[in-house]
């Protein structure tokens, strides 16, 4: 008897999951069946988020059982946000997949009547970089062949990205054409549902010209099959991309780094929100999850609750800003 006590106060005062077994032993606020929405189709940025942490989670045993991954394309995220809002508040189980480009899209009206302050932000686990790229037989071979083709024919090239007009690929594409010294409405932009289409598209040569991040492409990259005209970074990355050359390097001054992480329902129980941010934190602070975030061509970006939370509103503040110079905002 006296054990079992002594294990029930760990169990209730330990920030762990699978203390004891069977559902008897799960700590308040565990979910029943963990789930990750991926707001987009198969592939793409949002898959690689959830599959970050699925994976994060089972290597660092923070999570015992197994986490399913769902999709939930539209809007590059805008059905998924309208949903848990509006239809699945209070679903204590779900965590929901974010990057800049959600964030992006909340800030110029896109997700309907709904904004940044509408869900509970729960964690950020990963720092991305925009980046454009060709397919291996372009006659573009560097940052300056591009701008120039641009400057001289704007329609002339084809554009391709995830999500629509005033999103983060096309608010890249269209900083590239201003900096080229072009009207952004004068370039020819491919709207596409996410970072996997973009690259069959350039893949099959449907596009001439892809925009998109640096944890989506490694494998084609591997293969050969494009060519990274320049990272959207402040500094060359390291390890297996630190030969691809950043768009400050080659003259253009562009950085665009995208958050990769995750938020709630709005009406989520206080014990699920707490358990989900402490789990977080606990996988983090483990250095196999480093490992697995760096197999994902992913750098560290770690805030969770409300650090988190002041962050999102703030950058959701100054991309209002930017589309408003951009007349992009409702």
């Amino acid at each position: 008897m006296k054990n079992l006590k002594l294990l029930a106060v760990a169990c209730a005062s330990a920030a762990i999951v699978g203390c004891g077994t069977g559902n008897a032993s799960k700590a308040p606020g565990q979910p029943k069946r963990a789930e990750c929405i991926a707001p987009a189709k198969p592939g793409g940025g949002f898959d690689m988020t959830c599959k970050l942490i699925q994976s994060g989670f089972k290597q660092t045993e923070v999570l015992k059982d197994p986490m399913r991954v769902t999709y939930m394309p539209g809007g590059v995220g805008a059905v998924a946000y309208n949903k848990i809002v509006g239809n699945d508040p209070a679903n204590n189980n779900a965590v929901i997949a974010f990057s800049t480009g959600s964030l992006l899209n909340l800030a110029q009206g896109k997700f309907g009547n709904f904004t940044e302050k509408d869900v509970k932000w729960l964690s950020g686990v990963a720092v991305d970089y925009g980046l454009v790229a060709v397919h291996k037989d372009s006659p573009l071979k560097t940052l300056d062949d591009l701008m120039k083709a641009l400057h001289k024919n704007p329609k002339g090239l084809s554009f391709g990205g995830a999500g629509s007009v005033g999103g983060q690929d096309w608010m890249q594409t269209a900083i590239l054409a201003k900096k080229a010294g072009v009207n952004p409405a004068n370039m020819s932009f491919v709207a596409l549902e996410g970072g996997g289409e973009v690259l069959t598209a350039l893949l099959g040569q449907h596009i001439q010209v892809g925009v998109g991040n640096i944890s989506e492409v490694g494998s084609h990259l591997e293969a050969g099959n494009i060519r990274i005209l320049a990272v959207f970074a402040d500094k060359r990355l390291e390890g297996k991309f630190s030969q691809l050359p950043t768009a400050k390097e080659q003259g253009y001054d562009l950085e665009w780094p995208v958050i990769r992480g995750f938020y709630m329902g709005p009406k989520v129980s206080d014990e699920a929100y707490n358990w989900w941010k402490n789990a977080f934190d606990e996988m983090m602070a483990d250095q196999k999850f480093d490992a697995v975030r760096e197999n994902q061509d992913l750098l560290p970006f770690e805030l969770t609750g409300e650090q988190l939370t002041a962050y999102v509103y703030k950058q959701t503040e100054e991309m209002r800003q930017l589309s408003e110079e951009y007349k992009l905002s409702k």
